[in-house]
């Protein structure tokens, strides 16, 4: 490893915090069933993304890796926090998506109780990383993002979408666009991107921000038409798709990346363990075929690149959140 990357990941998240305990004790790990927060519901970009890693990592670690979907709080903060307090051991995992950042930074806005910090976390690797998409349903009167715009200034606030909570990632990149286009719309909270969609699908909503996995099912059966991509390219799985920046919204650039994380005074033995694991992980056929299949392509980094990306991608989420500004 480069010894300027490893200061550069130092700097954004600390990796290498706890002193080395013996080699013995590492090559024990694990002795036991892993546990892997997820915090949100089934159905959403963490949850798609945790469970072909969870089943990967049991057949080279040689011990069950359980999902635990831990949902609450606005956009994954329970489930976030509980893995922040848990014993650094190994033993408790987080994937969550990038979210991860903004949650503190809405509580310091609100002047509540900060439930967690970024710095209690290390980065282990990034696991997926796609363009956030908006949806709507394929009955719905808009055919392009356009029409979506002119309506909404039409109607201010009278077009409802739903998101996975206040400052969550679907919530966050809307607001990215409604404040680019010049448009106010209804925010609908839910507890999760499952959620979110069901009540879309079902009609409570009109819109939703999403990942191309949680929406490309939906989009194949004819439920959902997508009107815009929020990420810098068109990608593989909708290349139909028009960015939001090709339409002239310039400053809209949004991914819902999902990764791996853990405490940060982890034994550096045992983070090394779980990264060679991982990369064996993000190299499996079926994990490769898994990710394909939902509509959203492999996007591994190990750990120093993985801090490096957070720290940057955290940079522009704050400052969307400022700018959004509070909201109940």
């Amino acid at each position: 490893m480069d010894r300027r990357d490893v200061l550069r990941a130092a700097a954004a998240l600390p990796l290498l915090r706890a002193a080395l305990p013996g080699p013995a004790f590492a090559q024990s790990y694990p002795a036991r069933n892993i546990t892997m927060i997820v915090p949100f519901p089934a159905g959403g970009q963490a949850d798609l993304a945790a469970r072909p890693v969870a089943m990967a990592l049991e057949r080279i670690l040689g011990k069950a890796v359980i999902v635990d979907n831990r949902a609450g709080g606005g956009g994954g903060s329970v489930g976030n926090a509980a893995a922040a307090r848990a014993e650094p051991d190994g033993y408790t995992l987080l994937m969550t998506l990038s979210s991860l950042a903004v949650l503190p930074e809405a509580d310091r806005l609100f002047d509540r109780p900060v439930a967690y910090e970024v710095s209690q976390f290390m980065p282990i690797a990034r696991v997926l990383a796609d363009p956030t998409l908006l949806a709507v349903p394929a009955s719905a009167p808009w055919k392009t993002a356009q029409d979506f715009v002119e309506d909404a200034k039409k109607r201010p606030g009278q077009i409802t979408y739903g998101s996975s909570g206040p400052y969550g990632t679907l919530h966050v990149a809307m607001e990215m666009f409604a404040n680019s286009a010049g448009i106010k719309l209804l925010h609908v909270p839910f507890r999760g991107a499952g959620p979110a969609l069901t009540a879309i699908l079902g009609g409570t909503v009109q819109a939703i921000a999403a990942a191309p996995g949680t929406l490309k099912p939906q989009v194949d059966d004819g439920k959902l038409r997508v009107l815009g991509n929020c990420g810098a390219q068109r990608i593989a799985s909708f290349p139909d798709v028009p960015t939001f920046q090709e339409l002239g919204y310039k400053d809209v650039e949004m991914y819902i990346w999902a990764g791996l994380f853990a405490q940060s005074s982890l034994p550096a033995p045992i983070a090394t363990r779980l990264r060679e694991a991982m990369a064996q992980v993000m190299a499996s056929p079926e994990v490769l075929k898994a990710f394909e299949t939902s509509g959203s392509l492999v996007a591994y980094q190990d750990a120093p690149a993985f801090a490096e990306f957070v720290a940057t991608d955290s940079k522009r989420l704050i400052a969307a959140v400022k700018k959004i500004g509070k909201v109940e």
